[in-house]
């Protein structure tokens, strides 16, 4: 890979994967749209570890609260409140989790990478989107998460294995849909990403293990300019979210896969 390919899956996954409009659907339209040779699905998970590392970061305050909700859960604190919060992140990832592992064992990850796929989920999973955040309250803070919704937004994870779907656009319709504010639906999606982002990291490692030394290279340098691209991303998007909807990125994702169907 050139240094200008890196860049640009960078910043592409930096900017979309917190945005909700599809970061897996942006990186499989990448070679499509230019010369580059397709990336492979491992340096889109080194990608995805570098936005980790930058949700980690920007919400160091609520992952230390979920530490501490880990240790209380083995004996090693009293912290009831995150306790409970560190035990319904952990069941939100399992539908994720179980079905990630279900597509790479079943070998249907190449046939996840179409453009029509990608254009069908932008407009269907935009509308959704739409609606949610339209006639969705904002009436809860991530600190009052149920086992209840844990589990649905969970599921809306899940469902966001699929390209064009966007994983932060399905969480945060989702929270929308059960009431969570729109800044609070984001901080809810991202801090359900952790455990479910670092389970992808840690099957790629297998993989990253076993592939040629200039692959690792790349992963390790595309996933260090990622880092940099989302943290950014992020900053920008927790202030948008304080100000105003998600209308603007409905009517991208709709305009968007529109494009796609005519184009391909």
């Amino acid at each position: 890979m050139t240094l200008f390919q890196q860049l640009l899956i960078a910043i592409v996954q930096g900017i979309t994967e917190f945005l909700p409009i599809s970061s897996s659907g942006h990186l499989i339209l990448i070679p499509k749209l230019t010369n580059f040779p397709d990336q492979g699905p491992l340096i889109d998970v080194a990608v995805h570890v570098g936005s980790l590392l930058a949700i980690m970061l920007y919400f160091r305050k609520d992952v230390a609260g979920l530490a501490r909700g880990g240790f209380a859960s083995v004996g090693l604190g009293r912290d009831d409140e995150q306790r409970r919060l560190f035990w319904f992140v952990l069941i939100g990832t399992i539908p994720a989790v179980a079905a990630g592992l279900f597509i790479k064992l079943g070998g249907y990850l190449e046939g996840f990478r179409s453009t029509d796929l990608v254009a069908t989920n932008l407009i269907i999973f935009g509308i959704f989107l739409g609606l949610a955040d339209r006639f969705g309250k904002q009436v809860k803070a991530y600190e009052d998460m149920t086992l209840r919704d844990a589990v649905l937004v969970g599921i809306a994870q899940a469902l966001a294995l699929i390209p064009g779907t966007s994983r932060s656009g399905a969480t945060m319709t989702a929270a929308r849909a059960l009431g969570y504010s729109r800044v609070e639906s984001a901080r809810f999606s991202f801090l359900l990403a952790i455990p479910a982002v670092a389970g992808a990291g840690l099957l790629a490692a297998f993989d990253l293990a076993e592939a040629t030394r200039g692959m690792q290279v790349d992963a390790a340098v595309t996933g260090i300019f990622t880092f940099f691209a989302a943290l950014a991303t992020m900053m920008f998007l927790m202030n948008f979210l304080r100000k105003a909807s998600m209308l603007v990125f409905v009517v991208y994702r709709i305009f968007l896969g529109a494009a796609l169907l005519v184009a391909f």
